[in-house]
């Protein structure tokens, strides 16, 4: 199996591909349990073959899945082509049908963290001590500028890339997900905007 590459940066038409329920599954699903056929991930996700075929190509299309060149038709078997994506908002937000589709992604994320979050808490008793202690929700509260947040988001990038295979050969790992939110404390105290006073 060959390892994806590790991000690609959408584009406007990528990004409204992938704001698609299914489509979003789908992609969990191939970079979470590894290459599958259209017949498997529609059994994991409760779907059809043909509706899982059709959205896989659409996938595709942008570069977010591959077909891995094993199997032929519905025994086609299916990759990630990527570990992660990436866009800038700010050069999708002028156009109408991108900007739906990226408040889209965000309630469809923000919904999926939650649900994780909740199965942890559901399913952590039975875990032991040593992992309950280090998993878990946490916060914190910085003040930075537009270039400070940029350089905050690289080393928190720097920092996970390291840790992304760092010990998968040891039995006692197991694979994890770590959710980045930064965003500001008051969305609707603007900087610059008129009315807001500044500190000085």
């Amino acid at each position: 199996m060959s390892t994806p590459q590790d991000s690609l940066h959408l584009d406007a038409r990528a990004l409204k591909v992938l704001a698609h329920p299914l489509r979003s599954r789908l992609l969990s699903q191939l970079r979470v349990n590894g290459p599958a056929t259209a017949t498997e991930l529609a059994a994991a996700l409760g779907t059809n073959s043909g509706a899982t075929s059709y959205h896989l190509r659409e996938l595709e299309g942008v570069g977010l899945v591959k077909d891995t060149g094993e199997g032929q038709g519905r025994r086609r078997e299916w990759a990630a082509a990527t570990s992660s994506h990436s866009w800038n908002d700010s050069e999708l937000r002028d156009t109408p049908d991108a900007r739906a589709a990226l408040n889209w992604l965000g309630q469809h994320y923000a919904h999926q963290f939650a649900e994780q979050m909740q199965r942890w808490n559901e399913a952590k008793d039975a875990w032991g001590d040593q992992w309950v202690d280090v998993f878990g929700l946490s916060d914190s509260f910085v003040i930075v500028t537009p270039e400070q947040a940029r350089e905050l988001h690289a080393e928190l990038d720097a920092v996970l890339a390291r840790y992304r295979e760092a010990d998968a050969g040891d039995p006692r790992a197991v694979r994890s997900q770590v959710h980045v939110h930064l965003a500001p404390l008051d969305p609707f105290a603007v900087p610059g905007a008129p009315g807001r006073q500044d500190a000085p």
